[in-house]
């Protein structure tokens, strides 16, 4: 009959804990805790009821919709949440955790970036997973222009004719909110690096010199484009690649071209409905 030792005993302990913080945290990041209290603003195209929204809003008053809780929808990544610090639902949280664990198991080398962060959610876990585990030589990078999706520029990427994120207010989130956020779980420190501004501004010059993890959530074709194009060169072999987007078709035809355009065969992997990823071999 084998004995455990105190060593063998703190070493599980130390996994368990370790498992039961990043369950907390995905669950808390998802808002599966206090979803049912979540108040969802309203968010009208028209332009004069928007003027009546934020008159509403300048005097310190928000106008809400009262609609029900789905606690399904939110495992599964459906909708955009009213007060969650991410949309990415519990199954692509899981996708990130199962590819950030593999390469600190695998010894892959290089940091974790997110371009396209909203409230900041998949950045925070991926920081919470390097805590969980001491990591302390790999830097979390967190991507975005934080003041929402820029205006389609169809002359030079038709792909995105007609796209509408640019519009919704919901999706400009500040620095300062993001960085807010981090704080609330005691999760901004020196491993945390912020790059504010368009992707084709930030990402070529950006000082980062390999990335293990690469998690595109741009929604657009010009948006994911330029993200590749900066970053895929970067990322280790044994890394992955995740898309948040491949459901929109500006997204996925730009994953396309950059895919064909430099001879990448690695097999796409879905994650669920929406997103999908790989590891890179070549």
């Amino acid at each position: 009959m084998a004995v455990s030792t105190n060593a063998d005993i703190r070493k599980k302990g130390e996994r368990v804990a370790a498992d039961l913080y990043l369950d907390l945290m995905k669950k808390c990041l998802a808002n599966l805790i206090y979803g049912e209290l979540e108040a969802w603003p309203v968010e009208p195209k028209n332009a004069l009821k928007r003027k009546v929204v934020a008159a509403f809003r300048a005097r310190g008053m928000k106008l809400v919709w009262d609609r029900p809780y789905d606690p399904q929808a939110r495992l599964n990544g459906e909708g955009w949440p009213a007060g969650a610090h991410t949309m990415m639902g519990i199954k692509r949280l899981e996708n990130l955790q199962y590819c950030v664990e593999d390469v600190l198991r695998q010894g892959v080398a290089g940091d974790l970036i997110e371009t396209g962060v909203w409230r900041g959610g998949a950045t925070i876990f991926m920081r919470a997973i390097l805590k969980a585990y001491a990591v302390t030589d790999r830097r979390v990078w967190v991507a975005d222009s934080f003041a929402g999706l820029p205006p389609p520029n169809p002359s030079k990427y038709p792909a995105d004719t007609d796209d509408q994120h640019y519009t919704f207010d919901l999706l400009s989130v500040t620095l300062e909110e993001v960085k807010a956020n981090f704080e609330k779980y005691g999760l901004l420190d020196d491993q945390v690096c912020f790059l504010q501004g368009w992707f084709s501004e930030t990402l070529p010059a950006a000082p980062i010199d390999r990335l293990a993890v690469i998690r595109l959530d741009g929604d657009m074709y010009e948006s994911t484009m330029d993200a590749l194009s900066a970053l895929y060169p970067k990322l280790s072999r044994g890394g992955y690649l995740i898309v948040d987007d491949y459901a929109l078709a500006g997204c996925k035809q730009a994953v396309t071209d950059y895919r064909e355009a430099n001879h990448i065969s690695e097999e796409i992997l879905p994650v669920d409905g929406c997103a999908v990823y790989w590891q890179r071999q070549y």
